[in-house]
């Protein structure tokens, strides 16, 4: 795990772990209409079933840039069957870069979305599908 020494005062320093940029983008991600979830290894799966709670920074990459106080960030995600690959991707992209910009501080250099999966709606999520086309759950 590496931390972006974000800035050093008289009182003490100011780190940001990797973890943190990770699981704000996860969730920023996840916000977008269309995507289904983050796509992570065999770990981040393994994670979530023995521990039984959910892995936020699955499927997610931060390099930081020390000089210059900025991160790139690598998504792996699964869309919903249906969607707009571009269009979603493009979201995603905006919405990560404002969520990590906007509670860090940080300049966000770059954004890549790697599409891996395509989720499919199963007929039991299909009735649990309410009248205006809201998912109940995921």
């Amino acid at each position: 795990m590496q931390d972006m020494e974000f800035e050093s005062t008289e009182l003490g320093k100011i780190q940001i772990a990797d973890e943190v940029i990770q699981i704000i983008a996860g969730l920023a991600a996840s916000e977008v209409a269309g995507v289904a979830g983050m796509s992570g290894g065999f770990a981040g799966g393994l994670t979530e079933t023995l521990l039984g709670r959910k892995n936020l920074s699955k499927g997610v990459k931060v390099q930081f840039v020390d000089e210059d106080k900025s991160c790139a960030v690598d998504l792996s995600v699964a869309l919903e069957f249906g969607v707009n690959i571009p269009e979603t991707s493009l979201a995603v992209q905006e919405n990560v870069k404002q969520a990590i910009e906007g509670m860090t501080g940080l300049r966000v250099v770059s954004v890549n979305v790697h599409v891996t999966a395509v989720v499919f709606q199963t007929d039991k999520q299909k009735e649990l599908t309410d009248s205006a086309g809201e998912r109940k759950v995921r």
